[in-house]
């Protein structure tokens, strides 16, 4: 399953940091601006253990695609390349949106100072300003259908439009509360601001435990905008991921008053971003995370791991991973009676431990 996250923000924000912190790339910061994709893996102790317990040869963590885009800046869209970056976002399922708030004078601010606010302004005038224009491109084919009286195209105008003069007060499409049955009309549209975001503080080494005003501001300024927040400290991370010595690592974080790497909080929190879910396959071969959308049921979760599975599906023997860990094994669970048969109907949980069977 391809999922993507989609890094923004403006030049110098420490953007590409962030993105070589979550994929272990080295790309430069100062690179030449083009997109850059890497994958992450989502941590999960509950993978280790299971691997653990089961004795597995090898274990596979799930994982995230994490799309670099380039710096944005005032008149993106109207500029050469800009339309590519925009274009860029719209293919991703989520995006990270990255904020500097940290003051050092040896890297220079494209605006010239250090103003969080203002940086997500920029950056999401240049996403409501194509979004507008998105939806303007709609209305004026809906309006072409509902001259011949059709009642349907002309509900979806008057949802189109209350749409538009919403966000042509600058705001993103994300924060309209919107009823069911009109979703509809813009689920083709495609917009850049409907997509979930988690808004990332990067902060300095001496704020990356409980922030700093910037961080303050910031949280302020998205409270009401159904959105999400985190801090990091971006280049005290990438330092601490060229520690070789585990020792050094956990005391560089002590240090930093963190009891994990802040990369690790933010790739969980970009993995439940996308609303997704974690289902295991466990044996002597491998120890394995599976990953899923909300919401899937149990044929749909065995498609992810082969087709056939899906096709061919009879029955899932399921296990809790809590119950798991509590009687060690599969014949622990029976033992304990926390083993079942589940049907096609079965809506699978995070954290299930699945045996499929099937025929084909």
């Amino acid at each position: 399953m391809a999922l993507r996250c989609g890094i923004v923000g403006l030049s110098g924000t420490g953007k590409t940091t962030v993105f070589n912190c979550l994929s272990k790339s080295k790309v430069s910061a100062g690179a030449p601006k083009t997109t850059n994709l890497g994958q992450i893996e989502v941590p999960d102790p509950r993978l280790v253990h299971l691997y653990e317990l089961a004795s597995s040869a090898k274990i596979i963590p799930t994982t995230v695609e994490i799309v670099d885009i380039p710096g944005l800046m005032k008149g993106s869209s109207q500029i050469k390349g800009g339309n590519q970056f925009l274009a860029d976002i719209r293919q991703t399922d989520a995006v990270i949106h990255v904020l500097r708030c940290f003051d050092d004078e040896t890297v220079p601010h494209i605006e010239g100072n250090v103003n969080p606010l203002r940086d997500k302004e920029i950056v999401d005038l240049e996403l409501i300003s194509r979004d507008i224009e998105t939806l303007e491109k709609k209305i004026q084919r809906l309006e072409k259908i509902a001259k011949s009286g059709d009642k349907d195209a002309k509900a979806g105008i008057d949802v189109i439009k209350k749409l538009k003069d919403y966000m042509e007060d600058g705001l993103p499409a994300r924060s309209l509360q919107m009823e069911e049955k009109d979703q509809k009309y813009i689920d083709d549209c495609f917009l850049l601001t409907v997509k979930p975001v988690l808004y990332v503080c990067n902060v300095d080494e001496g704020s990356a435990a409980s922030g700093n005003n910037y961080v303050e501001q910031v949280k302020e300024a998205v409270k009401d905008e159904n959105a999400r927040l985190m801090i990091i400290a971006a280049q005290a991370e990438a330092d601490i991921a060229e520690l070789e010595d585990e020792e050094d690592r956990v005391e560089f974080l002590k240090d930093l008053g963190l009891d994990e790497p802040g990369v690790n909080k933010l790739i969980r929190a970009a993995y439940d971003l996308l609303n997704l879910k974690t289902f295991f396959t466990v044996g002597p071969k491998e120890a394995h995370a599976w990953t899923i959308r909300e919401g899937m049921t149990a044929p749909q979760s065995a498609g992810v791991i082969h087709s056939d599975l899906e096709r061919g599906f009879i029955r899932a023997e399921v296990m809790k991973y809590d119950d798991f860990a509590k009687y060690g094994s599969e014949h622990g669970c029976k033992t304990a009676g926390k083993f079942f048969i589940e049907g096609k109907n079965y809506i699978v949980q995070d954290g299930d431990i699945l045996n499929i069977r099937f025929n084909v």
